[in-house]
């Protein structure tokens, strides 16, 4: 149930937004595979969450680009 209020979320935003929200969850990502490497991260499943979250904003994107067409 929280991925469909979290889809909703994505498809309501414009693809600025998303873009941003991209560059944001790319960091974060970064950041936790740092954090895995140096033992310090308790949450490795968090891993896993953030690469599909980045996964469905690109689709979204990439859907809205190919509607603009």
């Amino acid at each position: 149930m929280k991925t469909n209020k979290y889809l909703e979320e994505l498809k309501s935003q414009s693809a600025a937004e998303l873009k941003q929200q991209l560059v944001e969850a790319k960091k974060e990502l970064f950041n936790l595979r740092f954090q895995n490497a140096t033992n310090q991260l308790d949450n490795t499943s968090r891993i896993k969450e953030v690469r599909k979250n980045i996964a469905r904003i690109q689709t979204i994107i990439t859907q809205k680009e190919s509607v603009a067409e």
